[in-house]
């Protein structure tokens, strides 16, 4: 698997696989060892999709080694304080049964982001996460965290897909040296993606699927994509995407199709940060 240099000169790879909504512990725990088996090496997982634990006995099964690896989990929102960080960090690692994480993100723009920041720039001084970063920030609270703190986020995972293309905020972070990493890369299917008229053409102009043009597309852009799925033969699928490549043309007819809108809700959305603030989990 191809990877990217990040701000600090650690390598992540392009392409990923996500555990998000795998609740069924051991569905999980075979989702991830399939995974691996297929070539995947970083996974994504968070404290709130409450699968670290499924995530850490897979990882112990599959012999891979750790080095190898590159793990990624999230801190929740409810702790998003300097002390809290820490706590949920260590709880996190434990349920992974690791001694460090490759990348720790602050899952949600809100709460005391600062605060958290410090946390996790002193776990990383201290050898227990290679790189820190954040998801779903706008560019201006991406600006906001960079302008009053030491480290620089290495990677901003934010929605990406054929109708949300972040077309503004992707070269922003790319230009403050922060790698953009692409969640729900197919919309989960929304706004019929897989039957996209454009995508299909594609699709069979190279005799690819419609997922296979979505994550080779985000590729070309230089975007690492989360792809998730429960069934061996897709896993397969979403990783062969190095054997083709998109041309000038198909790249500008999908950008044709943006409608820079999120396929599941805005992060500014005053709703839905009350109803996230006040979702407490056992994490």
């Amino acid at each position: 698997m191809q990877t990217v240099k990040l701000n600090n000169g650690i390598e992540m790879p392009l392409l990923g696989f996500g555990v998000f909504q795998m609740t069924d512990a051991a569905e999980c725990e075979r989702a991830v060892i399939d995974a691996i088996d297929t070539g995947y090496r970083l996974i994504d997982t968070a404290a709130s999709y409450q699968n670290e634990t499924q995530v850490g006995n897979a990882l112990k099964q599959t012999g891979i080694a750790r080095n190898e690896l590159f793990v990624t989990t999230k801190l929740w929102l409810q702790d998003t304080h300097y002390e809290g960080a820490k706590a949920q960090f260590e709880r996190s690692l434990n349920r992974l049964q690791l001694d460090y994480v490759d990348l720790y993100l602050i899952h949600q723009p809100y709460g005391d982001v600062h605060g958290a920041w410090r946390a996790m720039e002193e776990l990383q001084q201290a050898g227990k996460i290679r790189a820190i970063g954040v998801s779903n920030f706008h560019p201006d609270r991406l600006a906001d965290l960079i302008a009053f703190n030491k480290v620089a986020p290495a990677v901003n995972q934010i929605e990406v897909n054929p109708f949300n293309q972040q077309l503004h905020a992707v070269p922003w972070n790319q230009s403050r040296g922060i790698q953009p990493e692409a969640w729900a890369p197919f919309a989960e299917g929304k706004n019929g993606l897989f039957q996209h008229p454009l995508l299909t053409a594609i699709g069979q102009k190279y005799g690819k699927s419609v997922g296979q043009v979505v994550l080779r597309w985000i590729f070309q852009r230089g975007i690492v994509s989360l792809a998730k799925t429960v069934r061996k033969e897709r896993m397969e699928e979403n990783i062969n995407i190095l054997d083709f490549e998109l041309s000038t043309e198909d790249m500008l007819q999908i950008t044709a199709i943006d409608t820079a809108t999120s396929a599941f809700f805005s992060h500014r959305d005053p709703a839905r940060v009350e109803w996230l603030a006040g979702r407490k989990l056992d994490v």
